[in-house]
């Protein structure tokens, strides 16, 4: 496959730069709108649009790089969406544990997907110099992959403890923590204390962060095991990420009916150390891929609408 230019490089991060000002600056101006109704729409239009930028790429990368280097992109962009989606059980759960207002959610969400932006580039850039340099790290990657498939398997609850976790109660003895949620920082001119103060939704913001990077630890080598070409990798990696905010919203009350999606996610992280293992003497192409992938998220979907609990 052919070396990426710069000027692709360049005009990929203009373009996102572009898309998310324009969200940043939509979110801000309905910022004061809280109705139900106004934010489920708002999601869709934006979720809209970051699933026809993605495509956008997908046209690009066809174009620019060839048929399979699209392929590869649009199953690592469907790897990565799918895995993003158990990640809004846990923003939910963030949420709800910090009592953040629903008019101030959307605020976290925006700055922790931009601030994943770097972690994922350096998390995709060290993944592809280990497996450049040392074969055998692709093993190492299958292995991780296995670990998470097992532990989604496995029972869970997604009922938070109604305790504070110990570094909370910690850091609230070492630093006062103000319970605003209209900024990150409250400057010691407007402290009681008459010090700068964080907030509890900045400590929302970085459980979010530290959030994104344990997720990272599974989705960048399930990535990495559709494409090792660095430009796919990081391209459909950023692209997932950067719709995840508005997909929360227009998920975020079909969270508890998709309760057999957690099995397709473990099958598709299965499949990918799978895949992995099996490289050295079976090379599975990106078409039957991405096939998969798509049959498994749509069976488990399927199942869990179908047979969704009870309402009480």
């Amino acid at each position: 496959m052919p070396a990426t230019p710069l000027s692709h490089w360049i005009g990929f991060h203009f373009f996102i730069l572009i898309l998310f000002v324009g969200e940043l600056a939509f979110a801000r101006r309905r910022a004061s709108q809280s109705s139900n109704d106004e934010t489920h729409r708002t999601a869709i239009v934006a979720t809209t649009v970051w699933i026809t930028a993605a495509l956008a790429v997908a046209l690009f990368i066809l174009r620019s790089l060839g048929h399979t280097a699209a392929i590869q992109y649009i199953a690592g962009y469907t790897i990565e969406e799918s895995l993003s989606i158990d990640n809004l059980f846990v923003f939910l759960l963030l949420f709800r544990f910090f009592h953040i207002e629903p008019a101030r959610q959307p605020k976290v969400l925006l700055w922790g997907v931009f601030g994943a932006i770097p972690m994922r580039a350096a998390f995709i850039a060290a993944g592809l110099s280990l497996l450049a340099r040392f074969h055998w790290i692709s093993y190492i990657f299958a292995l991780i992959l296995l670990a998470a498939a097992i532990r989604l398997f496995m029972p869970h609850t997604d009922t938070p403890s109604e305790q504070p976790p110990v570094w909370l109660r910690w850091l609230a003895k070492v630093h006062p923590v103000s319970l605003r949620q209209d900024r990150f920082l409250v400057p010691a001119a407007e402290s009681p204390t008459r010090r700068p103060l964080i907030t509890v939704l900045f400590l929302c913001l970085i459980a979010i962060e530290l959030t994104d990077l344990v997720f990272a630890l599974d989705s960048i080598p399930a990535v990495l095991s559709i494409t090792s070409h660095p430009f796919l990798a990081y391209t459909s990696n950023i692209m997932a990420i950067m719709g995840l905010r508005s997909l929360y919203y227009l998920l975020a009350h079909l969270l508890d009916r998709l309760r057999f999606l957690h099995y397709g996610l473990a099958s598709i992280l299965l499949f990918a150390a799978i895949k992995m293992l099996a490289a050295p003497w079976f090379q599975l192409g990106p078409i039957l891929s991405l096939l998969t992938i798509l049959s498994i998220l749509a069976i488990t979907i399927a199942l869990s609408l179908l047979k969704a609990k009870p309402q009480v």
